[in-house]
Order: structure tokens, then sequence, then C-alpha cells
């Protein structure tokens, strides 16, 4: 029989948590932000549960074309726009809006021969500092682009660095409002955290929701996932390939990482960081099994980790072992609890998941 241990898509779950970001921002348009294969979980698998969205923002032309081969007609943004002048000719072909954040975009987009004039969204740097054009220069890249005959509607749009913390949104929105206040065009400056904590104040007419959906919280551990009403739009689960019990004083895995204090009942689960569960979890990372609440003890190896069985007597060889989200008795496992045990965030975990691990929806 195959290997125990499978991932679970929830398209009901990303269904949930899309309508959450919704009533969030009740005024605006939803993007359903499918970057990186739908953050790990797969575009494919994904698209059911998020095909109510109004439309799709990603990076990738390859992953623009899957969405539109899924039957997707509606709206499709490249969040990053064009990577090179050539870029430009699939965009014209599916009909892809795309971000200009940069002058040599203008530069492709002036020399490039198209029939339908582009849809772009013109990008702010307002504090990140990674794409965008500065303050100084935002207005004349407007007038730059408006005057070319390859471009249609120019939207408005920033990146806010501080939308997860206390620093929070007002002084990078004073900023994009005191640069954009005059010039037409719809705006898109809402990440998930940016939705879900300042959008009912904000002027946005789209929102771009993405770790949100899958059913992360973007501003945890401040609010945990169920406090935003999210639902886990992925569960990782393996099952005990082993159990023992060993006596104080024995060590558990490479290194000896972890030392017994007592007699104790220990299990082992077929997964490991091959499979994408993050090796530097250390001892007491959360984990459930048979949807009870345990711990994983010592090192995670390639393939297979500890966990503790000590208070959970009818645990046996067999038993389901979830690492992160549903378990089959409805307990959850919120995945950003196992990423703050490893210093890491949801999304790392997410965009882990190895491909030798088996996928299916529900």
């Amino acid at each position: 029989m195959p290997r125990p241990i499978q991932a679970t898509i929830h398209t009901q779950a990303l269904h949930h948590n899309l309508q959450r970001a919704r009533a969030a921002a009740p005024d605006a348009r939803v993007w359903a932000v499918v970057k990186a294969n739908a953050y790990g979980h797969g575009i494919e698998r994904a698209f059911e549960g998020l095909r109510s969205a109004d439309g799709f923002a990603l990076l990738d032309l390859d992953e623009a074309v899957r969405v539109r081969d899924l039957g997707w007609r509606g709206p499709i943004l490249l969040l990053e726009g064009a990577f090179d002048a050539r870029d430009l000719e699939l965009c014209s072909r599916l009909n892809l809006w795309h971000t200009v954040h940069c002058q040599e975009q203008i530069d492709w987009l002036a020399a490039h021969k198209t029939h339908e004039p582009h849809r772009v969204f013109l990008k702010l740097n307002s504090g990140m500092n990674r794409l965008g054009f500065d303050p100084d220069e935002y207005r004349s890249a407007w007038t730059r682009l408006n005057a070319l005959p390859q471009v249609d509607e120019i939207s408005l749009m920033t990146h806010f660095s501080d939308a997860d913390g206390p620093k929070g949104v007002a002084e990078a929105m004073q900023l994009f409002e005191r640069v954009t206040h005059d010039l037409p065009g719809e705006r898109t400056v809402c990440n998930s955290a940016a939705t879900l904590r300042h959008a009912a104040g904000l002027p946005t007419d789209w929102v771009r929701p993405g770790i949100a959906v899958y059913g992360s919280a973007p501003d945890f551990p401040a609010h945990r996932a169920a406090d935003w009403g999210l639902l886990p739009g992925m569960t990782l689960a393996a099952k005990l390939i082993a159990v023992r019990a060993i006596p104080a004083g024995a060590s558990v895995g490479y290194g000896s990482a972890f030392v017994a204090d007592k007699p104790m009942r220990i299990g082992t689960v077929a997964c490991g960081y091959a499979d994408g569960y993050p090796r530097i979890a250390p001892t007491g990372t959360p984990v459930l099994v048979d949807g009870v609440r345990s711990r994983t003890l010592g090192r995670v190896s390639m393939d297979m980790l500890c966990v503790d069985l000590t208070e959970i007597p009818t645990a046996h060889v067999g038993s389901e072992v979830t690492l992160w989200g549903r378990a089959a008795n409805g307990a959850v496992l919120s995945i950003d609890e196992v990423a703050a045990s490893a210093q890491t965030l949801g999304y790392e975990l997410m965009c882990a998941l190895a491909q030798r691990v088996p996928v299916t929806t529900d």
C-alpha cells in the first residue's frame, strides 16, 4: 500500500474564506490570489473553491495559462507585470491585466504592437521599497502611460508593508491618496491583512486576499484564523507507523535532542522534512493524534517524526496524525501554530508541501 501520508485541499473552506474576505470589504471586488501555485494548494485543485472571485491574481504567465485553461474568462492580473517585452504578446492573446512598476515596463508597452489596448495597474511604492514608482515619479509615469495607444484603463495600486502590525496602513494610505487624489481609475490597495483589518475604512475598488483565502491568519498571533472566521484550506495528515514505550532517561531521534524525564509512550509518524514538514520544528510543536492534541519529540527526520502518546493510551499503529488542518473528528490544528513553533509563517509551510505527498480534494 502507499506510504500513509496525504494532504487534503478543502474546496468548500476556500470558498468560505473568500466570502469572509468579501464580507470584510463589501463595497469592493475581490481578487483570489493564486500565486505560488495557489499557495501550494494547486491552482487546479483550488479553482472550484475560488471561482466565485471577481478575478484571479498571480505572478507567472504559466499560471495565467492554467487559469484560462480551466475556463476562466474573467479578469486575471499579473501582480509583478511583464518580466520581458515578449510577455506582452501573451498578455494581448489571453487578455491579461498587468502591473506596471518600473520605467522598463512602460518602454516595453510603448514598443508593443497590439490591436487591443491593455488594462494596467500602476504601482506606487508607499514604503515597502520592493516594487513600484516612488511618489515623485508616479505622476509622470501615469502621464506617460496615459499617452500610449497600447494602454486602455490605468488602475492605481500599492502594497502595504505594515498592515498586519501596530503601525497599520494610515501613513502609507495618506501617501497614496496624496499622490493619486485627482487621478482617474480604480484603486487596489489591500492584501489579506489590510482586507480583514482595515478595508472597511479604505477607498478601494479591489482587494487582494491571499493567505487568508487559504485559512491562515495574516496577523498571527495578534489574531488566530478562528478569530477571523477562517477555515483551514489544507490538511496534512499521516499515520503512526510504530508505537513504543521508553523509560526515563531514554532519548528520541538524531542527536538525542529529547531525553525523557519519565517513562513515556511515543509514536513514529510517516512524515518528515522531505514531505515539507519543517525540519527546525522543535520538541513541543503541536500535533493532533486521533484528534487529540499532543506534541512532537526530538528532531524531525527526512521521512519520520516522533510524537508523545503518553496521554493518548488508545493511539495505535494506523492512528491518524494531523500535522496541520482538520482531523477526522473535526478538531482543528492551525497551520499558524505549527509555523510559529518552527519560527516561520503558515505561508512557507503551505508552499513547501513536497511533490511526493499525494493530494486529494474534498
